[in-house]
């Protein structure tokens, strides 16, 4: 019985300090030109440029469903926050059927929308927590 008393505090100290900071645990870091995937949320840092990439969400998902035949392909906005340093964050809307708006340069890092998944289908719908966002950060 006594050992109980002495670990449920200890347990309870654990908890409390890791549960305080709100960047822990600390996001991945990737290289330039590497891929990297994020789910809702998830942030990733690219090494050696002072900037860290979060995916925020998924709007106007309007892709083709892949079982169906479409005149258009369609679209859907992926949308990502940037931070640099202690500067303000910067959104961004990054598109999958516009290869001219699937990419954005901040400070000198070109952030491009790879692919987005999972694809649609026209029996299911996607919720908005099972997407996941491939990009790439190269320098410009």
């Amino acid at each position: 019985m006594s050992t109980l008393v002495r670990v449920i505090p200890l347990l309870l100290c654990l908890l409390c300090v890791t549960g305080c900071d709100e960047k822990s645990p600390v996001d991945p870091t990737v290289l330039l030109n590497q891929r990297f995937t994020l789910a809702p949320g998830e942030a990733a840092a690219i090494e050696d440029t002072g900037l860290r990439i979060q995916f925020l969400h998924v709007s106007g998902d309007s892709r083709c469903p892949a079982d169906a035949v479409c005149i258009l392909g369609g679209d859907a906005i992926v949308g990502i926050r940037v931070y640099d340093g202690g500067a303000s964050p910067t959104a961004y809307d990054l598109h999958t059927g516009d290869s001219s708006r699937a990419s954005i340069v901040h400070r000198g890092v070109r952030v491009t929308l790879v692919e987005l998944q999972p694809y649609p289908f026209s029996s299911r719908t996607i919720a908005p927590d099972e997407y996941r966002v491939t990009l790439t950060a190269t320098s410009q």
